[in-house]
């Protein structure tokens, strides 16, 4: 059973609190502790289960927690339950990996076309891994080694221009060993004298293939506006938020 399985179904079970409530006239001001409480596990659960809110039928949830807790007669016996439970965890698993299949075919196709697209840009290259990249500004300090720690700011988008990742909108440039973090990454900044800005293009091989975080999702190609800024001589620890290699 997936973590995400077992999110949403605890979700869905608990949730009838929160249904119940918003059918009664609550108090909104939430004067006590234990309104706060409630109302905050019932926000969280909520939360939760609008990711299968097409699969239920909130009148029958209610019902069956009011009978389990009232101890009253049910319309299902627990091995009944299970069945059921079991059913629509497949259910769910099935379609989260029809999802991710359908979003891995339509990122891989639209990468394809736009380092296609790019690569014939004046003054892209690519080298031989199928990085490509862009002098936006050369600067004339050292170039970094694999093994050396960096620090940098930079910009991360989809090729559909959605941005994922900024440490300039953190206010906070990234520091991380250049062996840490995705091939692209490693790869590109190895050619960079420190002052450079690039535009490196990388494809999804280079970045996180098929297991992307959610926000940029699997075989996505990503552009990265990126700026080093120095070559630190102390090792440290990656950014949160930095693209760690996976």
């Amino acid at each position: 059973m997936t973590r995400f399985v077992r999110k949403t179904l605890i979700a869905a079970a608990l949730t009838t609190a929160f249904v119940a409530g918003n059918a009664m006239a609550i108090d909104a001001s939430l004067k006590t502790e234990k309104d706060k409480i409630s109302y905050m596990v019932g926000a969280d659960v909520g939360r939760g289960l609008s990711q299968i809110k097409d699969e239920l039928d909130l009148k029958l949830v209610l019902q069956a927690l009011q009978d389990e807790f009232n101890g009253g007669k049910t319309l299902m016996t627990q091995e009944e339950g299970q069945t059921v439970r079991q059913e629509f965890m497949q259910k769910l698993q099935a379609k989260r990996v029809a999802d991710e299949k359908v979003a891995a075919d339509k990122n891989k196709a639209e990468g394809t076309a736009y380092l296609a697209k790019n690569k014939a840009k004046a003054g892209v290259k690519t080298t031989t891994s199928g990085l490509q990249y862009e002098v936006i500004k050369q600067g004339t300090g050292p170039m970094p080694k694999a093994t050396d720690t960096v620090k940098v700011d930079y910009t991360g988008t989809k090729v559909d221009g959605t941005k994922f990742d900024s440490s300039i909108d953190r206010g906070q440039p990234a520091t991380f060993p250049l062996n840490g973090v995705i091939k692209g990454w490693t790869e590109g900044l190895q050619l960079m004298p420190v002052g450079s800005e690039y535009r490196l293009v990388i494809p999804a091989e280079l970045a996180y293939g098929e297991n992307a975080p959610p926000q940029i999702g699997p075989n996505a190609t990503l552009i990265f506006d990126v700026k080093l800024i120095s070559i630190e001589t102390a090792a440290a620890a990656p950014a949160p938020a930095a693209p760690e290699k996976k």
